[in-house]
């Protein structure tokens, strides 16, 4: 049978080929390209995208104003040689507009065992009373915890297991 009796379409001659070249096989969801190559384009306008708002707020000056601005880039599409006019709000950045600084956190020092000193690092134990220790003085009483276990415990069922009243009937 002929797909002219039939109407059906005829399948596709055979796979398609990226249009980059690379190799691999090609679908009409991707533009003919491979899943690799179509995420490689659309990263790049992207980063096309971030360039021409970054360079459009320079050259506005909108980096020193609080104010948001949209900037209008002009985007050129690969695949249909078009320029495409796109809208994109630019927001200035918290640091230099504000006047505020950022302070930096000091680096801190390898973490140890409150009581013996020694180096823990990722194998520490943090107790209930703040502290960090070591394998063998992580237990309460291994190094005289301040934390009061008993009235947290005590604390932690009453609010577990609330008062139930029940309502006074009238009798008759």
């Amino acid at each position: 049978m002929d797909h002219d009796e039939t109407g059906c379409q005829a399948p596709p001659e055979g796979p398609i080929l990226c249009t980059n070249n690379c190799g691999f096989f090609g679908s009409a969801a991707t533009m003919n390209m491979c899943s690799k190559c179509h995420k490689d384009m659309l990263l790049k306008q992207e980063q096309t995208n971030l360039a021409a708002s970054s360079i459009g707020s320079i050259v506005n000056g909108s980096s020193s104003s609080n104010v948001f601005e949209p900037v209008i880039a002009d985007i050129i599409d690969v695949q249909n040689n078009a320029v495409e006019p796109k809208t994109i709000t630019v927001q200035p950045s918290c640091a230099s507009g504000s006047g505020e600084r950022v302070e930096a956190k000091p680096k801190e020092g390898p973490n140890r065992c409150t009581s013996c000193k020694k180096r823990v690092g990722l194998t520490g134990f943090k107790c209930r009373c703040g502290s960090l220790f070591c394998a063998s003085h992580r237990y309460s009483d291994k190094h005289d915890c301040p934390f009061d276990y008993r009235s947290a415990a005590r604390e932690a069922i009453a609010k577990a297991n609330p008062v139930v009243k029940a309502e006074k009937l009238d009798k008759i």
